[in-house]
């Protein structure tokens, strides 16, 4: 690529050259996946299609595409599923391949990854994001964009921010607190924007706080542009623009989709006007320039093969899928001692590998579990197949009678079922997590008759499991992974690939445990996210509430030890060092995780957050020493006080699981940050005054002044501050100094005394 000196300099000489006309038809696309050239400049336009799990490019640039098959392209799993994989080298694999077929197919721009947070699991396009979780999220979006774009194609961070749900989220309002914000909804993007510096952010659809996210200021200048420091592109949703030229003031580039020219027309207007300064005109059309020369920049990299792709494919579906339960060690299916196996479910020969909508892609081909497990099997196995449920949500006694018959007069039973092929799409949210009745009724029917029952189950979110999962032994939930899941599939109930994905997201015993379920869809037009930080795992926690399958949960055909744990403060930050041991017998992956508890803080916290994650693949008998570095930002929360990230010095707690409450080892760790300097104002606390050492000897420097005009004096002892310490200072020199003040305000002695603290700490 060009050295950025001279890229910057041939994007001035182009900007030099483009009439108005030219800079303001720059920032919208010429058609629907497009954006606009400058033919006598030689600007050529950039062509960018869907692709959160594989491209979705259309066979024509004038249309959208949903409903129709588009133009054949690897379909890898889902968000949701691999963000099970918990592997963030896998991601930057599929990242490069995708960067290859972009290649190959001419695409520059991949619409993807989304990574939006999984608020409530009915969100109907949670299966494309990766979890409820910030800091997993981020490391495998960052490791996605470091792979793609290393080919030369841009992604495109999206839905920026606070897109939780589908129903009429173009019209509603997400009222976050900025906490909330900061430390839930934000941070996953913070974190891949400094980690990976993806070339474009998509803003969403939904408004933020009452302003739509096309236009606001708060979180695409404030937050995005000054405080992150991102110069991308930001580029709308389609039709996401609301008012385009408070949109450009904002920091909002370009529009999609083109060619838009009433909004062309409203730009020439905005600067001739002087509504708009061309200045700012001219960032955004830079921006897009600097975009141009990145994806025409690079010389092509050698493509991978077609079978490599598929070979891929079945690889991540294979990190993806978790084994939920295994009792008795049912699972893997022992050859030796099968001879017939009742596959049972539409699922196993019409598998659902992805969700629907704009991330909807046409496969090049797909694995049909039936048939992997049949070629797995071999001779010495007899595969019978019943279809156990119609393709609608209608009941069938006779469907399940067959069912049950086949079960009941083989070795083992493999039931397939799953989410309907409609329940999960762009543009509507789910009506509930339970399977469809049918498919509870068939299998405890099943279970009834055959104790080795093993359930697979296929959805791109959460599921429900209470009435049937008890009485079945062993579950293993696919998610929504591609078009290789089935042999995936296969490889795992035969034993051939020891199963190694984590649950990403909290499943719950029923939809009611979930934390936002009394304000789901919001009303006239608001919709509050009144549960805050407590989202996910974090509420299960907080409210000792049991969940169906906790977050990072996921079962191996091995079994791990954690040994050795050691945890310490350094001059860059803090290290935490343990050894893992596979203690099985059998080679096996384990993704460890590491969350953090604060013990002391003043505010409130989670019980413990996600702050690092490794997947390590052991031999029987191996043992690895495993070192985490992290930062003070890990052990900090986001103080809307001071409006700034606050580690609070004190005792934390480090713990190692192999889930969100499947702790092995912890250690408790004091760790100093320092004293963060108190901020002062007219309503600060007695607390804060005497917090602060400086402060409070200014205090008592005023306190003994005053007492020598009042009647009843004031000392800062404890009955004194343990009735007061929450009241602000300002009210206790209008309570009890008003015969001190004279003609003078509380206000002016408030800000006297200010002054004075911070002349002090200068001088100190």
């Amino acid at each position: 690529m060009k050295g950025w000196e001279q890229m910057n300099a041939s994007i001035n000489e182009w900007i030099k050259e483009m009439t108005l006309t030219e800079k303001a038809s720059l920032c919208a696309g010429l058609n629907m996946w497009m954006t606009k050239g400058i033919e006598r400049l030689n600007i050529p336009p950039i062509h960018m299609y869907d692709g959160t799990n594989g491209i979705r490019k259309t066979n024509s640039d004038d249309e959208m595409g949903i409903t129709t098959e588009n133009v054949p392209a690897t379909c890898y799993p889902t968000g949701a599923a691999i963000g099970s994989s918990w592997n963030t080298e896998l991601l930057h694999e599929v990242g490069e391949a995708l960067g290859n077929e972009s290649k190959e197919m001419g695409v520059e721009l991949l619409l993807g990854p989304g990574i939006n947070m999984k608020r409530t699991p009915l969100g109907g396009r949670n299966f494309e994001y990766y979890s409820e979780d910030p800091c997993l999220t981020g490391e495998l979006g960052a490791a996605f964009i470091n792979g793609l774009q290393s080919k030369g194609v841009g992604a495109s961070l999206k839905h920026f921010a606070c897109n939780n749900q589908e129903y009429e989220k173009m019209v509603t309002s997400s009222e976050v607190d900025e906490r909330t914000l900061r430390e839930i909804y934000l941070s996953a993007f913070e974190r891949i924007i400094k980690k990976s510096d993806p070339w474009t952010v998509m803003c969403s659809y939904n408004l933020l706080n009452g302003s739509y996210t096309s236009e606001n200021e708060h979180l695409l200048h404030d937050i995005l542009r000054e405080e992150w420091g991102y110069e991308g592109v930001v580029i709308s949703d389609w039709t996401a623009v609301n008012d385009r030229i408070r949109g450009l003031k904002a920091g909002l580039d370009l529009e999609m989709p083109g060619p838009a020219g009433y909004n062309t027309k409203a730009i020439i207007k905005a600067v001739e006007s002087g509504v708009l300064e061309e200045e700012q005109l001219d960032k955004s059309v830079a921006r897009i320039l600097k975009l141009v020369e990145r994806v025409t920049g690079m010389e092509d990299a050698v493509p991978a093969t077609a079978m490599e792709y598929h070979s891929l494919a079945r690889k991540a579906a294979a990190e993806s899928i978790v084994l939920l339960k295994n009792e008795n060690a049912i699972l893997p299916i022992q050859a030796e001692s099968t001879h017939s196996i009742a596959v049972i479910g539409r699922f196993a020969k019409k598998p659902r590998i992805q969700g629907a909508g704009s991330a909807k892609v046409t496969p090049t081909r797909v694995d049909i579990p039936f048939e992997e497990m049949k070629q797995l099997a071999g001779a010495s196995i007899e595969l019978g197949y019943a279809e156990g449920y119609p393709e609608d949500d209608s009941v069938n006694e006779e469907m399940i009678k067959e069912s049950v018959a086949l079960a009941a007069k083989s070795d083992v039973a493999v039931i397939f079922v799953g989410q309907p092929e409609y329940a999960e799409s762009e543009m509507r949210d789910l009506k509930g997590i339970d399977l469809p009745e049918q498919q509870i009724l068939l299998i405890q029917a099943i279970a009834a008759v055959q104790p080795k029952c093993i359930v697979v189950t296929s959805s791109g979110t959460a599921l429900a499991m209470r009435p049937w999962v008890q009485h079945v032994p062993a579950v293993i939930h696919s998610w929504l992974s591609g078009q290789g899941m089935g042999k995936a599939i296969a490889e795992i109930l035969f034993g051939q690939v020891s199963p190694s994905g984590k649950l990403s997201e909290t499943f719950p015993v029923k939809l009611s445990d979930n934390p936002s379920h009394m304000r789901i869809r919001g009303e006239n037009g608001k919709l509050y996210y009144r549960e805050g930080l407590f989202i996910g795992y974090r509420y299960y926690d907080r409210k000792e509430l049991a969940p169906q399958f906790p977050f990072g949960h996921g079962l191996s055909y091995t079994s791990f030890a954690y040994k050795d744990m050691k945890a310490a403060q350094t001059e860059t930050g803090i290290t935490v060092s343990f050894w893992l041991e596979n203690i099985g017998n059998r080679t096996g992956k384990e993704v460890v995780q590491l969350y953090v508890h604060d013990e002391e803080c003043t505010w409130t916290r989670p019980e413990k957050e996600l702050k690092a994650f490794s997947k390590i693949e052991l031999a029987p008998g191996e043992k690895r020493q495993i070192v985490f570095e992290l930062e003070e930002r890990d052990f900090a929360y986001y103080n809307t006080k001071y409006n700034r990230w606050v580690a609070e010095s004190g005792y934390f707690q480090i713990a190692l699981g192999s889930s969100s409450r499947d702790i092995r080892i912890t250690e408790r760790l004091y760790c100093d940050f320092g004293k963060e300097e108190v901020s002062f104002h007219k309503f600060s606390l007695i607390s804060d005054w005497i917090s602060d050492p400086v402060a409070k000897s200014v205090l008592e420097e005023c306190l003994d002044e005053m007492n020598q005009h009042v009647v009843e004096k004031i000392y800062l002892n404890d009955e004194f501050v343990g009735f007061w310490e929450d009241g602000p200072l300002i009210k206790i020199l209008q309570m009890y100094g008003q015969t001190w003040l004279g003609d003078r305000s509380p206000d002016e002695i408030i800000e006297e005394l200010i002054r004075k603290v911070y002349e002090r700490r200068i001088n100190v």
